[in-house]
């Protein structure tokens, strides 16, 4: 059994289920799962992929769990977590199969604030059976050789980071492996996305919101007003809390362009999550100094596929211009010379009850090519925002 705990995920699975819940408790969802890669599966594969996610049927969240997840979520109210206990994952709502091409299909489709929760498991569960199937075996003298190096960079240079490594994980014991020597030796590792983990070792629970819930407002209330929206929507839920602003759902030079000055002082700072990191920090500082904010006690995270050595450079070029930190996942948890999965779920499509038709979710990023969603659905995206750029 690969995933034994509900806490097994990111925290920002259960803020975003908490916010659905709060504002929109009738919308429903459809995740679905992409291989970037189009990697060809075979049914044994398969056959133990829908064993791993029939276990999960029985997880059950734990008196001891509850009482963490109270005392360290502050932001969350106990009847969540109390609602969370009665939760479990229904396999009959997970579609499974292969295609003609040995292609994996997965979708899973409920209501929002329970369907959110499927994503991080189910991606890990993926990426772990396939390397099984593959018969990668993660050397782990070398990993923690590799880790060390990591983490006298960051200690040498206090470089700031968290450990985001949950859903593409090489395997959980990887994973546990890597967190618990960063918990003993990185001065400035930050904490972990994942609650178990953070659970286990002691370790600060990180995490604020994903470009789905910018997706769902840009399904329902227009691409143009999607950020703003999306914003002000987390923080009627949070008031303050968890300000982090995720800049690229519609691309960034839409969200600064959005960005007030109320939102641009509420939220403690930006993630980056795709594009040139270095052009961002340059066109998000002038942002806030059109606005008349000092960026200097502003924050970017930016959690775009890096690894420590692009980080440094990051962090030197922010000096004395706005303050940085890092959310480094697959080069922390799967760094062990086989290629890592490149595996995503998103929401794909969203409707605000039961009698509502379904609407199409997309994404646009800041890597060219890399914007999710049928091509005539990006296009009139592109159109509504004035962007002349292709798919």
């Amino acid at each position: 059994m690969i995933v034994k705990t509900l806490l097994d995920t990111d925290l920002y699975k259960f803020t975003t289920s908490y916010a659905y819940i709060k504002l929109f408790p009738y919308a429903m969802g459809t995740f679905s799962f992409n291989d970037r890669n189009e990697t060809q599966y075979t049914e044994d594969f398969l056959k133990a992929l829908k064993t791993e996610i029939k276990n999960l049927s029985q997880l059950r969240f734990t008196e001891e769990e509850l009482e963490y997840m109270t005392k360290n979520c502050r932001f969350l109210p106990r009847v969540y977590w109390e609602w969370l206990s009665s939760f479990r994952f229904d396999p009959n709502k997970i579609d499974i199969h292969l295609d003609e091409a040995c292609h994996l299909h997965i979708e899973v489709t409920d209501l929002l604030y329970k369907v959110t929760l499927y994503e991080v498991p189910l991606l890990a569960i993926v990426s772990e059976i396939k390397n099984r199937f593959f018969g990668n075996v993660a050397d782990m003298n070398e990993i923690l050789c590799k880790l060390s190096e990591k983490i006298e960079l960051s200690n040498q240079h206090q470089l700031r980071f968290s450990e985001f490594g949950t859903r593409r994980r090489f395997s959980i014991d990887v994973q546990e492996t890597v967190i618990k020597k960063l918990n003993e030796t990185a001065h400035y590792c930050t904490g972990t996305s994942n609650c178990n983990f953070a659970m286990k070792y002691g370790m600060k629970m990180m995490g604020t919101h994903p470009h789905e819930w910018f997706m769902f407002h840009g399904a329902q209330f227009g691409y143009k007003h999607a950020n703003y929206m999306a914003l002000e929507n987390w923080v009627n839920v949070y008031d303050g809390d968890l300000g982090i602003a995720l800049s690229d759902t519609y691309t960034s030079g839409i969200f600064l362009s959005n960005l007030s000055r109320k939102q641009a002082k509420l939220f403690d700072g930006v993630r980056c999550d795709s594009g040139n990191e270095f052009e961002f920090i340059d066109k998000l500082v002038a942002r806030y100094r059109e606005l008349g904010i000092d960026a200097t006690t502003k924050t970017i995270v930016f959690s775009n596929a890096l690894d420590f050595t692009k980080a440094l450079d990051i962090q030197e070029y922010c000096q004395n211009k706005i303050r940085c930190s890092f959310g480094i996942g697959t080069n922390l948890t799967n760094d062990t010379g086989f290629e890592p999965s490149n595996i995503v779920m998103k929401l794909t499509q969203c409707k605000m009850n039961v009698n509502q038709e379904w609407r199409e979710c997309i994404k646009l990023s800041d890597d060219e090519g890399k914007h999710t969603g049928s091509l005539e659905e990006v296009q009139a995206c592109l159109y509504e925002l004035r962007l002349n750029r292709k798919q």
